[in-house]
């Protein structure tokens, strides 16, 4: 099976690979291509973005969660029916884990699924130190995957010289370039934020951007490097890992797991709910915000992460939702709740301002901010007692959090992947699992299925 794949990826940060994989999306889309979106790395927003204002279907690839097969065959499982695939990456093209290793790199992540990179690159204020700058990147490349580059930030007049001689000299494909200009900054949201009122505005610049995007940039290069030769294996499923539950697989009725989604709670990896689905469970959104109770006949509650900062008093007035789900969780509903979800449920939530909102009142402890960064980046937790995980095993997870807590739980061991610091963290129990950091379920399949047949298990005759 061959599939026509492409990564848009930077030297750094802030390089313009935002902007250059939206607007090739969205090119893409009015050709009627039927692109596929991946994002490297652990980032909730850019594939919400992707979803949200380009309407493409957008999935997270990440070495570190799953490993070099299991990433892989995510990929093909995903892009299989696509036109193209168009990966944005993470950082620097090489920057990987602890900045340091190739690990959960955009360079590791192409490696594994051979698929060449068009390079965006910032050269404002460089002349023909550009072609240096570039040699430095081709020579760390060994698996010579980098096949062009797309200049941000430069003048058609110096592109049109430079261009010749970054082709010429280091036989690197340039498809095009783009001017300095505000209006093609995609800016910083908060925390990637779109709010309902900003869509339309969004959308419009997207579409300026876009058709300014095909005068500058030949969009018919970029797929023609993105059909370079190369055969994928065939896409596999998930397996069947040591540990498997299989007690769902006789369930008469599915169960159905409540998910919080709305404006404060929007963070949830596709895989993440593709993995509920595919272990028997049905989900049903409902909103803390808006609705006043919890979906008739749930018997499972997801709290993804989320803004709860930012609704914490429209959050606070809705007592009838807030009342609903305390009563669920006291009777032992099983509930995951991660980072905003867990600021939910704590009995009140501080906010910048020093204003304390009441929450849900299943944790008796408040969540306040911090000013700072409070922990950030990749961890591997492992239960003290078994509960949702076989015993032993690990999950992955990310941490990316200004707010803290009074209590934030020690029933798991969490550990950083480089420096190997430890640390203990999160509320768990036979039918909980509460606190900061983001799981991927997909680094480890077993705590989907446990929390499905703890689901199936449960007592949901009650009104809730």
């Amino acid at each position: 099976m061959k599939i026509k794949r492409i990564m848009i990826a930077a030297p750094k940060s802030g390089s313009g690979k935002t902007t250059v994989t939206c607007a090739l999306l969205k090119v893409l889309r009015n050709r009627g291509e039927q692109p596929a979106a991946f994002k490297c790395g652990p980032d909730y927003i850019d594939p919400a973005f992707h979803e949200k204002v380009l309407g493409i279907p957008s999935y997270n690839l990440d070495t570190f969660f799953t490993g070099d097969e299991q990433t892989g065959r995510l990929f093909r499982s995903h892009a299989a029916g696509a036109g193209i695939a168009v990966m944005e990456g993470v950082m620097g093209l090489y920057d990987g884990l602890g900045g340091i290793r190739e690990e959960g790199s955009s360079y590791h992540l192409a490696k594994i699924t051979d698929t060449p990179i068009v390079l965006a690159a910032d050269v404002k204020g460089m002349g023909r130190s550009v072609l240096a700058f570039l040699a430095g990147y081709l020579q760390y490349d060994t698996q010579h995957l980098i096949k062009g580059v797309i200049l941000n930030r430069i003048s058609r007049g110096y592109y049109e010289i430079i261009k010749p001689l970054i082709e010429r000299e280091l036989h690197l494909a340039v498809p095009g370039y783009l001017p300095e200009k505000e209006s093609f900054h995609m800016g910083s949201r908060h925390l990637g934020l779109v709010m309902p009122g900003e869509l339309e505005g969004i959308k419009e610049k997207l579409a300026e951007l876009s058709k300014e995007f095909e005068k500058t940039v030949s969009v018919s290069e970029i797929i023609r490097i993105a059909e370079r030769e190369g055969e994928t294996p065939e896409a596999g499923g998930w397996g069947k890992p040591a540990g498997c539950l299989a007690r769902n697989v006789c369930i008469d009725k599915k169960p159905v797991i409540a998910v919080a989604r709305d404006e404060a709670f929007c963070f949830y990896y596709r895989d993440n709910l593709q993995l509920l689905w595919e272990n028997g469970a049905e989900t049903a959104f409902f909103s803390p915000l808006h609705d006043e109770k919890l979906p008739d006949g749930c018997s499972g509650l997801l709290l993804g992460g989320g803004y709860p900062e930012l609704y914490a008093e429209k959050l606070s007035r809705n007592i009838a939702m807030r009342m609903s789900i305390k009563r669920a969780v006291k009777r032992g509903m099983p509930t995951v709740a991660e980072c905003g979800g867990f600021m939910y449920l704590h009995s009140a939530l501080i906010d910048k301002e020093g204003t304390s909102h009441g929450m849900a009142g299943v944790i008796p402890a408040k969540c306040y901010d911090t000013g700072k960064l409070v922990r950030f980046g990749y961890i591997e937790m492992q239960e003290k007692e078994s509960h949702f995980l076989p015993e032993g095993s690990k999950i992955k997870g990310h941490e990316f959090h200004y707010y803290d807590s009074t209590y934030n739980g020690d029933d798991i061991t969490a550990v950083k992947p480089v420096t190997e610091k430890r640390y203990s963290c999160i509320i768990a129990g036979e039918n909980y699992w509460m606190g900061f950091p983001h799981l991927y379920y997909p680094s480890n399949p077993a705590f989907a299925r446990a929390f499905v047949d703890k689901a199936a298990a449960w007592d949901n005759t009650e009104q809730v």
